[in-house]
């Protein structure tokens, strides 16, 4: 697999976002520049204001709800098609958590099988570098740290991948953890799952420095 660990975002490429709510942060299907309010347009943001002629594009292709098995339903339009220099993906949470709301379970072997099956079609079929985003859930509510049981394996997974394929690995699930010991969980996700603006901005900002990319 291709490494690309120590390369930098160059001018003129294309970085696009695939995943879940998370990701989506209410953005307009109908306007495909519109980023969402979330971690993604916070990234351009900082990205862009230093580097104003670097003719970077960000997209945001994010879908409340996917799991991995959606991912895969539409990646040729969403990721293969729009031929990106930089796919960025967080994924996994309802993977998780339709278990526990739906009785829909998502099992390791098939969210891994189906993970590495996208990562395979991207670095087969595009010359995008990769970044992964671990899945992450916070203890706000009670119900919320029986899930450890399905999430962290599935953590896990994510990172094995990351190995595997040669990505960049954001590690938001410890991340959140520690932010946790600074502020109360709920300051940072108020649900345990979808990110306060404060939530956001740590993830823009663990992408960024994943990414080596200097704040303003």
């Amino acid at each position: 697999m291709k490494e690309h660990k120590d390369r930098a975002i160059g001018r003129g490429e294309l970085l696009l976002f695939q995943g879940d709510s998370i990701t989506d942060t209410g953005r307009n299907r109908e306007n495909h520049a519109d980023l969402g309010k979330g971690y993604v347009q916070m990234i351009a943001g900082w990205f862009g204001a230093p580097c104003p002629g670097s003719g970077v594009t960000f997209l945001n292709r994010g879908v409340s709800g996917n799991r991995v098995k959606d991912l895969q339903n539409r990646w040729e339009q969403d990721c293969i098609d729009l031929k990106p220099d930089w796919i960025t993906i967080c994924i996994g949470i309802n993977d998780c958590w339709r278990r526990y709301d739906r009785n829909d379970p998502t099992s390791l072997e098939t969210f891994a099988a189906g993970y590495r099956q996208l990562l395979t079609r991207t670095t087969e079929e595009t010359e995008a570098r990769i970044v992964l985003m671990e899945p992450f859930v916070l203890p706000v509510r009670e119900d919320r740290k029986a899930w450890r049981e399905d999430l962290d394996p599935k953590i896990h997974a994510v990172r094995e991948l990351a190995r595997e394929f040669g990505a960049r690995l954001v590690p938001l699930d410890g991340l959140f953890a520690r932010a946790s010991t600074e502020a109360p969980a709920s300051y940072w996700a108020p649900d345990g799952v979808h990110p306060s603006a404060a939530g956001h901005g740590l993830i823009a900002r663990a992408w960024l420095d994943t990414m080596k990319v200097q704040f303003v």
